[in-house]
């Protein structure tokens, strides 16, 4: 559906020309501005919303310097952008002339300066216009041709709408095969037997669409060399790359109308061989909808001050965010990484100090914390512990097996029945995780080892392998002693981070028990010798349980031997390299992520579902101050505060207080609070608060890619597309940005480069 430019006397609409088309702003005064100078009276009672979702403004209408080109697909505007470039008076001259953009009488005096106006700048500009086309006469500029075209539009010939259909057709395979899941490439070559050829996936859905009667694409085939590809490899990666930056522009624009966002980054991931981070931006759509969406992967650097800059530049320069709208950050990294991560947490907030530094709440506290350990031995565990409930899941026969062995052991009592079910999900993400493998260790151990040692070989030699390898891992005593530390350690934290991803209201209360649990964890780093003894003899008594021998690691046994004055025992080894640097760091951690900025930001969500518990005091108001430059009328915050609370204290009996801030946000009569409002949307899209709608959570959609592609067949162009299967994508801009990078001609260049053999 074409824009329309809403300016008088403009005929522009986006299908005749490249022009960019802007939205009104949503900001009421910059909205105001944008009306007064189109003098358009019939826009004057409009609301702001109405005109940003109805009424464009062409490209034609605001200085150069206002308009900042980032990429060939993508035109937006600075921030603080207002039209100036109107002609408001060409329709004088033929007074009978109809027009459906009525526009505001101008006085005498405005005609006269507009008019002179306009025969002082002709003058000014005719010298150059000259020079310019004497200059420019064999090779026009893509702007003097927009002009051309506005004036006098050029119909394509048939040889160009061909080959617009064609591309079209090219795209929508490429949209298909990211949607669904399909890799381009087909077999590996050394996997034919020779003397057979067999086409990629593209080229095999390219030859089912012609066989199935598209006339634009069997002329083309026709017409094509015999020893050509059809579409080479590179043409492939450029329209790929199209596809991607489109898609992902459609999320952007409204994470820009939507004007405040956070960013979140998951584990590090391979893609072809090399190490990516995923990227998801979190924002408040036109609906209220908290949306956490996939945005694409950034190739990951290891020098840490490197990854920061690449970082911030990608965001800012390659996707056009303006970080100073960013309100919240969040990663979800493993040991490896987490303080690399960190530096570029510290460096984004040396420069956008509100960008505050959160947890994600699709991450429980005590895995996170767990996974930011700097121990070595801490991360091999983890890395164990997922193998561990991947292997289990690979079929309902191994699940059903360690089901059996759990029976046996616990003789169906509740304990047993509730580990049976806690089997079945993915319970390396909970809070309580560590206390489940304390539980369950044992079955593990004795399933792995029936899988291995089976004598009726109902498992296949790699099922067995792996089960042996699993075995061995589980049963050692620096795994044993590791998760009983993890264990004890992040039981003093578990109801606080269950907390943060509870309700509106635990998440408040979450923030008013952290110096209760620093204070706890304070207290056991000061009695660390007898605090470790209890766990260390825990450890003990469960390896014995296991018949597992207690023992040093190979290593620290090694560097033992060679050191005979050396009288370090097992249990202070552990203490010193284990229970020491864990408890140390979460406390250290717990002070970064809950920064004051963190701790006053969740105090405000007494505004939701808490006003009535705290008797309605007048906190908020004080804990707001970090936001009030984000508040529409902050110089009647306390005001508006004191309303709301009256609001409801004297509500009817059958009204009951919003539970989250969705609700809030969904209440009837929200506007009529823009204060609270925009404190409200803030709020909501820090990372710590939960997605409401799984829907909504592109978190999931990224896990499911990773978990159902394998390494080498991940791209990082048809992620996007599989991730984002349901956002709307403009095909006719694709064929456009394509035309307009990589081909002049009427027809596709072919690249010769890349033969098949003529079979």
């Amino acid at each position: 559906m074409p824009n329309f430019c809403a300016a008088p006397n403009c005929t522009r609409k986006s299908t005749q020309s490249d022009l960019a088309f802007f939205r009104f702003p949503r900001d009421p005064t910059r909205c105001q501005k944008w009306v007064e100078n189109c003098r358009r009276a019939d826009l004057e009672d409009k609301t702001p919303d109405q005109l940003n979702k109805h009424y464009r403004l062409c490209a034609k209408h605001f200085e150069t310097s206002m308009i900042c080109r980032t990429s060939p697909y993508r035109t937006v505007l600075r921030d603080n952008a207002i039209p100036t470039i109107f002609d408001l008076t060409s329709h004088l001259n033929n007074p009978h002339s109809r027009h459906r953009k009525r526009i505001k009488e101008l006085s005498e005096d405005e005609i006269r300066t507009l008019k002179q106006k306009k025969i002082d700048e002709t003058s000014e500009q005719e010298p150059k216009h000259k020079e310019i086309n004497n200059s420019n006469a064999q090779n026009p500029s893509a702007e003097e041709v927009g002009e051309e075209q506005d004036e006098d539009i050029l119909p394509l010939t048939l040889e160009e709408k061909e080959n617009k259909e064609y591309l079209k057709s090219l795209f929508e395979i490429l949209i298909l095969m990211g949607k669904q899941n399909i890799p381009l490439d087909g077999h590996e070559t050394d996997e034919i037997p020779e003397g057979l050829f067999t086409p990629d996936n593209f080229q095999a859905l390219l030859e089912c669409r012609i066989n199935s009667g598209e006339e634009v694409l069997r002329k083309r085939f026709e017409t094509t060399a015999v020893n050509t590809l059809f579409c080479s490899k590179t043409q492939q990666k450029q329209m790929l790359e199209i596809c991607e930056s489109c898609i992902r522009e459609e999320t952007l624009r409204e994470v820009r109308d939507s004007h405040f966002f956070s960013i979140i980054t998951d584990d590090v991931v391979d893609i072809a061989g090399e190490e990516h981070l995923p990227v998801l931006v979190r924002f408040v759509d036109e609906a209220h909808n908290l949306r956490e969406e996939f945005v694409g992967f950034l190739p990951y650097e290891a020098d840490a001050e490197i990854l920061a800059v690449k970082f911030h530049t990608t965001i800012t320069e390659k996707w056009g965010l303006n970080m100073e709208y960013c309100r919240g950050q969040a990663y979800i990294v493993s040991s490896g990484f987490s303080s690399k991560m960190k530096v570029v947490a510290s460096r984004l907030l040396e420069k956008y100090p509100q960008a505050i530094y959160t947890l994600c709440s699709s991450c429980a506290l005590n895995m996170w914390l767990a996974k930011s350990v700097p121990v070595m031995g801490v991360s091999v565990a983890l890395g164990t512990i997922e193998e561990v409930c991947s292997f289990f899941h690979r079929s309902p026969q191994l699940l059903l097996e360690l089901e059996n062995v759990i029976s046996l052991l616990f003789q169906n009592n509740e304990e047993g029945k509730e580990l049976k079910e806690i089997c079945h999900s993915q319970w390396t993400g909970r809070h309580d995780a560590f206390e489940i493998l304390v539980d369950l260790l044992q079955a593990l151990v004795l399933c792995l080892d029936g899988i291995n040692s089976d004598t009726n070989v109902r498992w296949n030699n790699c099922i067995a392998g792996r089960a042996f390898v699993l075995c061995s891992a589980v049963t050692d005593f620096d795994f044993i002693v590791t998760i009983v530390v993890l264990k004890n350690v992040l039981s003093f934290t578990r109801a606080f981070g269950k907390n943060l991803q509870g309700q509106t209201s635990d998440v408040f209360f979450a923030a008013s028990s952290l110096t209760a649990v620093l204070h706890s964890l304070n207290e056991v780093m000061e009695n660390i010798e007898v605090y470790h003894e209890f766990w260390f003899e825990e450890a003990t008594n469960l390896a014995t349980k296991l018949d597992i021998q207690m023992k040093l690691p190979g290593k620290f046994r090694r560097a033992q031997h060679s050191n005979l004055e050396s009288q370090l025992t097992s249990e202070s080894y552990y203490k010193e390299t284990l229970s020491v640097p864990t408890v140390e760091h979460i406390i250290q951690e717990l002070k970064d992520i809950f920064s004051e900025q963190h701790l006053k930001a969740l105090k405000c969500l007494s505004l939701v579902s808490v006003m009535g518990q705290l008797k309605f005091n007048t906190s908020e108001e004080h804990h707001a101050d970090m936001y009030r430059s984000d508040l529409p009328n902050p110089d009647t915050l306390s005001a508006e505060l004191h309303c709301w609370r009256i609001k409801w204290k004297h509500r009817g009996k059958d009204i009951e207080l919003p539970s989250t801030i969705y609700e809030a946000l969904h209440l009837p009569d929200i506007k009529f609070f823009p204060n609270v409002y925009a404190l409200l949307k803030v709020l909501c899209i820090l990372p710590v608060m939960k997605v409401e709608n799984e829907r909504y959570e592109n978190g999931r959609r990224l896990k499911a890619y990773l978990r159902n592609t394998l390494t080498d067949q991940r791209s990082s162009n048809l992620a996007l597309l599989n991730i984002n299967f349901d956002i709307k994508h403009d095909l006719d801009l694709m064929v456009d940005t394509y035309i307009k990078l990589y081909t002049s001609k009427s027809e596709l260049p072919t690249d010769n480069s890349e033969t098949i053999e003529n079979t």
